[in-house]
């Protein structure tokens, strides 16, 4: 077998091999819970070597399919094939976990296929070349989004179809968003699409685009599914989907779009959208995260708001934005999967993941405690982990692009920093006298745990490493590569650690005013916040629930238009026909005399028309 015929047997069987264990998993009784395990590690370890094998190299696959310039057509680069990699990675991390967590469980079996099926579309969107074809498999995962949350509580199922609604709009606005691309760049080529001018049809593509990307990302108004999924869905899916999987395809063609398909830099107004929406899903994030009393509620919103520092830094459209937010999102991915792992593993020991109800696990789960702590510590930026290198770039990108951005995304650090105190402290810490029970996770839930945890700490001690060797490469031809990598900001370095005072004495204040588990009530109380949290828990910022409150009014209206219009029609028109049939029937009721009478006025009448308008 020639090196081409290599390289494309390898590219088909990452994107179809784990779609075929998916299938045979479904033909398995359901009581073979051995044989579904088995197949679930097989399928991802077996995804995973392929990811590792076809990474460092380069090519392409292209066959004529449906005309219309929709060819079928896949292609492998550096980017793409080190968020492969990195997808595999932690897909299989996460499905060693799953597999202790959901085993004997009832929806075991569907929910190993569905991440088996998942996988294959996360591959397919990542190696298309063609924009109908990656569509394709990014809307696919619209079906396995679905059925994943459908196997979670009772209540899943207005949760599912709620997701589907909100994903679902964002895919159609990237529908729109190819259509006038293809019109402006005149191909659907991926490769061949490059720095089309933000104007006109382009740039209406542009938004659309974005529209598509926020939706996948969970970027504000589309994260609201989330937050309900967080407490529906099953626990191990918080940490494979939307924690991760996810957030790396939004990513990677968030920086497709900005760094390749448009010129951004040029076009100052869609550049400040991209930064803006950044910045509102980043602080509005933090901010409903500190105020959250269940466990996984509040690690959700924590991953909304990264995503929006994700959003924000590589809309800057510069090297140092680019590279610190894919930075950003290879941290992210580690981390939050790591604190949903955590959040999971304590489910499944107590039971429960209101924050009210658990406290002093330190003592009984030591390594799930010390797997949050280093993956809180991450996330918040604290010096020399992997979230401060990775922020050093990121917040340095965002303050050339506006002191107000850099202002918000400090803000927002000291939000974080609070939730995820709150979190540690009442999860962790503490007497926990409901929790007395309560045991460490299985020792095959904490493989993943480990491995999350050691790969944090990777991230921090060999960052310079990981910048110039994996991230920038595959990004920028940066020829400053070493001073990008040793880049730290004194100022970021000061600030971070005074907003990190400043979250510790917050959370200190409240905790003993309030308790752990309520230490940032005092956000809830005070003169704005308590309108804005107000209206947050009255849904008024949940698109889904206001625009379903517009689809009513609008439903109400048109009832009302139709009833009127029926009304005329079948009440006051026979009504009005039936007087006129009345009046005319008297007056024509055979006396000549009468119709002689009618004759002369009408005569009468015309004459006097004809002189006052001749």
């Amino acid at each position: 077998m020639n090196e081409t015929a290599l390289f494309n047997t390898l590219l088909f069987a990452a994107i179809f091999l784990p779609a075929l264990f998916g299938g045979l998993l479904l033909l398995v009784p359901k009581k073979a819970h051995g044989v579904h395990v088995g197949l679930l590690l097989l399928g991802f370890a077996a995804n995973l070597v392929l990811c590792f094998s076809l990474y460092g190299t380069a090519g392409a696959f292209e066959h004529e399919w449906l005309g219309f310039e929709i060819n079928f057509s896949f292609r492998l680069y550096q980017f793409n094939g080190f968020l492969l990699l990195a997808a595999g990675a932690i897909s299989f991390l996460t499905a060693l976990f799953t597999a202790s967590f959901a085993w004997k469980r009832e929806y075991a079996k569907q929910l190993f296929s569905y991440m088996l099926f998942t996988v294959t579309l996360v591959n397919g969107a990542l190696l298309a070349n063609n924009l109908f074809v990656m569509l394709l498999f990014w809307q696919g995962i619209l079906a396995t989004l679905f059925g994943m949350i459908r196997l979670g509580s009772k209540g899943a199922y207005k949760t599912s179809v709620k997701a589907v609604i909100l994903a679902g709009t964002g895919d159609l606005c990237l529908m729109f968003g190819i259509g006038l691309t293809e019109h402006a760049a005149h191909t659907l080529a991926m490769d061949a699409i490059a720095n089309l001018p933000l104007s006109g049809m382009a740039g209406v593509g542009f938004v659309f685009f974005i529209i598509g990307i926020l939706a996948k990302l969970g970027a504000m108004p589309f994260h609201t599914w989330q937050t309900d999924a967080s407490h529906d869905a099953p626990a191990p899916f918080l940490a494979f989907l939307p924690g991760a999987l996810e957030k790396l395809l939004g990513i990677y063609l968030l920086v497709r779009v900005c760094t390749g398909f448009f010129d951004l830099s040029s076009a100052n107004g869609m550049q400040t959208l991209v930064i803006v929406l950044g910045a509102c899903t980043l602080l509005f994030g933090a901010m409903s995260a500190i105020v959250q009393k269940d466990f996984k509620r509040l690690l959700t919103y924590v991953a909304i708001s990264q995503a929006g520092l994700m959003l924000l830094s590589i809309g800057t459209a510069s090297a140092m934005g680019t590279v610190g937010g894919v930075y950003t999102l290879l941290n992210f991915a580690v981390c939050q999967g790591l604190l949903f792992l955590a959040a999971a593993a304590v489910e499944k020991q107590a039971g429960t993941t209101e924050l009210s109800a658990l406290g002093g696990l330190i003592k009984k789960m030591p390594v799930t405690a010390v797997g949050f702590l280093l993956a809180a510590a991450s996330v918040v930026g604290f010096p020399l982990t992997g979230g401060f290198f990775a922020g050093s770039l990121a917040y340095d990108a965002i303050r050339q692009s506006g002191s107000i951005y850099y202002i918000v995304a400090l803000l927002s650090q000291f939000f974080v920093a609070a939730a995820l105190l709150k979190a540690l402290f009442a999860v962790f810490f503490g007497k926990g006298e409901k929790t007395g029970s309560v045991k460490e996770a299985p020792s095959i839930m904490l493989v993943p745990v480990a491995a999350l945890a050691l790969l944090s700490l990777a991230l921090a001690v060999f960052y310079k490493s990981i910048v110039t060797g994996l991230v920038a490469p595959t990004l920028v031809d940066y020829a400053g590569a070493d001073t990008l990598s040793t880049h730290t900001n004194l100022l970021l370095t000061v600030l971070s650690v005074v907003v990190l005072a400043f979250a510790a004495l917050s959370h200190t204040y409240g905790a003993k005013k309030f308790g752990a588990a309520q230490s940032a009530d005092h956000f809830k109380s005070a003169p704005v916040l308590r309108t804005v949290y107000g209206m947050a828990e009255k849904k008024y910022f949940d698109p889904y629930y206001t625009g379903g409150f517009v689809i009513k009014a609008y439903a109400k209206a048109s009832l009302f238009v139709n009833d009127a219009i029926s009304r005329f029609y079948d009440v006051a028109v026979p009504r009005l026909t039936s007087a006129l049939s009345s009046v005319v029937k008297r007056a024509h009721n055979g006396n000549q005399a009468r119709y002689v009478g009618w004759v002369l006025f009408g005569m009468v009448l015309l004459t006097v028309l004809f002189v006052l308008f001749l």
